[in-house]
């Protein structure tokens, strides 16, 4: 794959023509088919051309800038970042995919090396070994390339594991706070924060699913919320305490003051799910969709130019509960998803 890669962008060069289907045609008819090859070697040829030629139409449909004008990192950073899009990735894990694209490009420096899954091997086992970086970490480096491979070059059957060095896989003791240890530090919960903290202990919800809570996802009559979209875009029932009815009747009926002060206000609705907003783009207003923890103040949208009320930060949110540990004296790592382990261990 990388020998006739680099052969047709020698000749493309040489040739002084820009690498497409035109130039492409002209190399195979040129240099390839103009003397005898041996079949399978024709079809392993066309195939890497193929994948090379989609991928680069790919990379001009996306990006309209000239591609002298963005290093090759961006180019295949913003590839994988719209066919995630396509795909329906989460946001973060776009992003993420992106990034270790993108540091991956930057590590090959040239095209036919970033098209051969030889130097993905390599650069998989350099981050161990130069990087020390931990299981997780490769894991992730090498979900990121295999989806850049399958789903941004098309290419059906990939090996990346092959003479993989591995990071060794450590066991880590997840942190749990005793019952004692957990009231210390809902007591030095402070402000609006409070009630987010002990929802997260009473329910296990995880941060991001926490923060993205919309009001028609209580249920109080029956105990219980529904999560949506969660870990793997899965719904799910959890448990609601019944020591938190009370004080979530109250808090919504709290938010709801502000809920009305921003129709009155003329200000736009919530952020929407995936396409719900183009959908229904009146969703975002009423009640239901409204968030259960509303930040105080408002922020203006990433892509457009209005007002709109997003919920709590995850790292304000963060920073609070790190700030109540130490006040409280605990001597362990306190973060959010601590009560998370605290929910599951106390339950049983």
């Amino acid at each position: 794959v990388a020998f006739v890669l680099r052969w047709y962008l020698q000749w493309a060069e040489a040739a002084h023509c820009e690498p497409g289907r035109g130039s492409a045609l002209r190399f195979w008819s040129e240099s390839v088919s103009s003397r005898p090859r041996k079949a399978w070697q024709l079809d392993l040829w066309a195939q890497a051309i193929r994948w090379y030629l989609e991928w680069l139409e790919r990379i001009k449909s996306e990006q309209p800038v000239m591609s002298s004008d963005i290093s090759l990192k961006e180019r295949v950073s913003a590839s994988v970042h719209r066919v995630g899009a396509r795909r329906g990735l989460a946001v973060r894990t776009r992003k993420t995919y992106a990034g270790w694209a993108g540091c991956y490009a930057h590590w090959c420096g040239s095209v036919e090396r970033i098209m051969n899954e030889s130097y993905a091997r390599e650069w998989l086992g350099w981050l161990v070994r130069e990087r020390q970086v931990a299981f997780a970490t490769q894991k992730q480096a090498l979900n990121a390339l295999a989806f850049f491979f399958k789903d941004v070059c098309c290419r059906k059957e990939v090996d990346l594991r092959s003479g993989v060095k591995q990071a060794r896989r450590r066991v880590r003791v997840p942190i749990v706070l005793s019952p004692d240890e957990v009231d210390k530090l809902l007591q030095q919960m402070r402000g609006n924060y409070l009630l987010p903290a002990q929802s997260m202990y009473g329910t296990g919800l995880r941060l991001k699913e926490l923060m993205g809570l919309r009001v028609k996802d209580l249920d109080l009559e029956r105990d219980q919320l529904v999560i949506r979209a969660g870990k793997g875009d899965e719904d799910r029932v959890t448990v609601l305490p019944s020591i938190l009815i009370e004080p979530l009747e109250k808090h919504l009926q709290k938010i709801r003051v502000l809920y009305d002060l921003d129709r009155a206000t003329g200000l736009a609705g919530v952020s929407m799910p995936g396409a719900l907003g183009r959908k229904y783009p009146k969703a975002g207003k009423q009640w239901s969709w409204f968030w259960v923890f509303p930040a105080a103040s408002t922020g203006i949208a990433r892509k457009a130019r209005w007002k709109r009320r997003y919920h709590i930060l995850d790292k304000v949110f963060q920073r609070h509960i790190r700030a109540a540990g130490q006040r409280a004296q605990l001597n362990k790592r306190v973060t959010p998803h601590v009560l998370r382990h605290c929910f599951a261990t106390h339950l049983l």
